[in-house]
């Protein structure tokens, strides 16, 4: 989907309906906006339910100061103003009270942007802008002083955060990271110390190998195929809605018959791929005019090290991840289906999955089918696409209540007596 061909009243309220159906505001918290080429600030209103919002309620500023819509302007507009003023590169300004970055605005502290490579790539800097009322000149003066300095992210002291972009995809995208980050170390620091990398660390995972691939023309597409599609699809969009994914990362692939894989292009947008996005694999090559994910060559190893792992799912649940990003344990030695499902997770060092695909691949098995990279990802394995997301959403589910319980008492864990039992009962292999 490429929003340049949306307008802009529409693109404000897709992503208020993004940023609100994932609970990152609330009814009447937050406010976006947009600048077109001929000055123009559309801009969300005042006292709107943000739920319910229509390209009618948007409102448009003229470069005059004349005002064109139904409603009022947010009254949050001279900040908005302000920073379009600071930095004419910028085109969309995103404002909202996403429940973790408030969490650190309120104790008046940055998040860190170094417990994952990719945070760093998306969100190179962020700011603390100093109190002011609400709609006020001084806290666009205040907000505007930080844009002026070149930063693009500021955290509103008791407030909230403030994000400029190119466009109001970018600003999104830098939005949702920096809350996906703020709650991975909230939640990391609950159940241990937290590791984080050097400020450069990221450079470590770029590659451009998925970009080299030699290309390939289909002849036909099978019903396999149009099936295996079919079903990605669901299933990205599902860990979309339910944060296993985030808008650009996360990746899915199914190995399919004849020894050709799908799996999900590289920079697209999650929340809106279909079918025709997604990218087939065959003999080291790509679909013509396609750009497969970075990880492709690590799903290509590990299928070609296992020929009964048919789904490889590599993902950021943010409650798997706190363990990742901190020396707290994970053992899903929790509940029988936890057991059953995950075995024994393995934990690779960071750097280890794009230093030597082939090394990685091979420390998948039966009695491992799931593993977390330090400060990276979690990789899970299955026979089927369903199976290997049945893995990923216990274990997301395990770690959520493996955190939990620390609030009410010691965990319990399944006994090696009982461990053997259920290696008896459900078959599973040593």
């Amino acid at each position: 989907m490429n929003i340049k061909y949306i307008h802009p009243a529409d693109q404000l309220v897709m992503f208020m309906h993004r940023i609100y159906e994932k609970g990152m505001t609330t009814t009447s918290g937050g406010n976006l906006s947009i600048m077109d080429d001929d000055g123009n600030i559309w801009i969300t209103p005042a006292g709107v339910d943000k739920g319910t919002l229509t390209r009618q309620d948007i409102v448009c500023i003229k470069p005059d100061g004349t005002c064109v819509g139904v409603h009022k302007p947010s009254s949050e507009f001279p900040f908005h103003a302000a920073v379009y003023k600071m930095r004419p590169d910028l085109r969309a300004v995103l404002h909202a009270h996403p429940p973790a970055l408030v969490a650190f605005s309120i104790v008046r502290q940055l998040p860190d942007l170094d417990l994952l490579p990719s945070v760093r790539k998306v969100c190179t800097s962020v700011e603390m802008a100093t109190y002011a009322v609400p709609g006020s000149d001084k806290l666009g003066e205040n907000i505007g002083a930080c844009f002026a300095d070149g930063g693009d992210i500021v955290i509103l002291e008791n407030h909230g955060v403030c994000i400029g972009a190119p466009d109001m995809f970018t600003a999104f995208q830098r939005f949702e990271t920096l809350e996906y980050t703020a709650n991975l170390e909230i939640l990391a620091k609950r159940i241990g110390n937290v590791r984080r990398l050097e400020a450069d660390a990221f450079r470590i995972t770029e590659t451009t190998s998925h970009t080299k691939m030699d290309d390939f023309i289909p002849n036909s597409h099978s019903s396999e195929e149009l099936a295996a599609r079919r079903d990605m699809i669901t299933f990205i969009r599902r860990s979309y809605r339910q944060g296993l994914f985030t808008a650009t990362h996360g990746t899915y692939s199914v190995r399919l018959s004849d020894g050709s894989f799908l799996i999900t292009p590289f920079g697209m947008d999650r929340a809106y791929l279909e079918e025709k996005d997604l990218v087939r694999v065959k003999g080291g090559m790509k679909e013509l005019n396609k750009t497969p994910s970075r990880a492709v060559i690590l799903h290509q190893k590990i299928y070609e090290a296992h020929p009964d792992i048919h789904a490889v799912l590599l993902a950021h649940p943010v409650n798997a991840m706190a363990f990742a990003v901190s020396d707290a344990k994970f053992d899903p030695r929790t509940i029988p289906e936890s057991y059953i499902l995950l075995r024994d997770v393995k934990r690779l060092p960071f750097g280890k999955i794009d230093s030597n695909q082939e090394e990685a691949a091979a420390e998948f098995s039966e009695v491992n089918p799931a593993i977390m990279v330090e400060n990276e990802c979690v990789i899970v394995t299955g026979s089927t696409l369903l199976q290997a997301f049945d893995r990923l959403e216990v274990m997301e589910a395990t770690a959520r209540s493996i955190i939990n319980s620390g609030a009410i008492g010691n965990i319990v864990h399944i006994t090696q007596g009982e461990v053997e039992d259920l290696k008896i009962a459900f078959n599973l292999k040593d």
